[in-house]
């Protein structure tokens, strides 16, 4: 009988500043396949495409002839486009969760695999791992189990409050090399166990599940005399200076992928 992938471990990412698009890809390849700069490659990589069509014919390209990315802005939220493009590079769909092929993922949505949920600025996944679903929302200190039963009302409650929902269909990464630190340094690996005891720490302690930003801790260490206003404010300069710096750079995004796709043995 096949065991259980990962060893049984969770990969889970805790929010840095708004790199939620990031969490989200990683939390569905469960591993630390990609980081900002990578996905900020792919942005431009599809900036520069966009404007090669449309100025094919100029009339009617509008804003495509413009230096403004139409993938990524400076605060770091990433278009779907550029979620879609990292995961075809595992050989995985984005699909629509109200589009027709999505059809039976809207009945039974536990015959499934990931969901990807948007809405405005921040984007998560919604995993199923080793046959059990977990909400992987980087705001969470560690993933959320969801019984299949609850995950059906769960969905059901997002699409009513806004939510835009992706199915994420193929053959997912079964296997990533485990080490003690994950290789983008913000994500964590689990067992089962570690997250119902991390959650029920915090609740505990009266506590949100919700994570603290790791950053904006240590930039709170360093400067004990400024306001969260005023920290929020330097990690906005900081990632939008990141991206900025990204986007500059002319090195092809598939140089990101050399590293994203190991050898590695894939399951449904």
């Amino acid at each position: 009988m096949e065991g259980p992938s990962n060893g049984g471990m969770l990969y889970h990412e805790v929010q840095e500043g708004k790199l939620c698009a990031v969490h989200c890809v990683n939390t569905v390849l469960q591993g630390p396949f990609f980081s900002e700069f990578d996905l900020a490659a792919l942005a431009s990589d599809l900036d520069q495409t966009e404007r090669q069509m449309m100025t094919q014919n100029t009339v009617g390209a509008g804003d495509f002839g413009s230096a403004e990315s139409h993938n990524v802005s400076l605060g770091g939220d990433f278009s779907i486009q550029v979620l879609q493009k990292a995961l075809e590079v595992w050989d995985l769909q984005v699909i629509p969760l109200d589009s027709p092929v999505a059809e039976p993922a809207q009945i039974d949505p536990e015959e499934e695999n990931a969901f990807i949920c948007h809405l405005q600025d921040h984007w998560f996944t919604i995993r199923k791992v080793n046959g059990e679903w977990y909400n992987f929302d980087s705001l969470y200190a560690a993933p959320e189990q969801l019984s299949k039963f609850y995950l059906s009302a769960y969905l059901d409650s997002l699409k009513g409050a806004g939510w835009s929902i992706f199915l994420v269909r193929g053959n997912f990464p079964k296997e990533c090399p485990l080490s003690s630190e994950a290789s983008n340094g913000f994500g964590q690996w689990l067992t089962p166990e570690d997250c119902v005891r991390i959650l029920k720490a915090c609740n505990s302690k009266g506590e949100s599940s919700r994570a603290v930003d790791p950053v904006r801790r240590q930039t709170s260490d360093q400067f004990p005399s400024l306001s969260e206003a005023e920290l929020l404010a330097m990690e906005d300069e900081d990632l939008k200076a990141a991206i900025a710096a990204s986007l500059m750079d002319s090195t092809p995004a598939i140089t990101i992928s050399e590293a994203s796709v190991p050898s590695t043995e894939k399951s449904n």
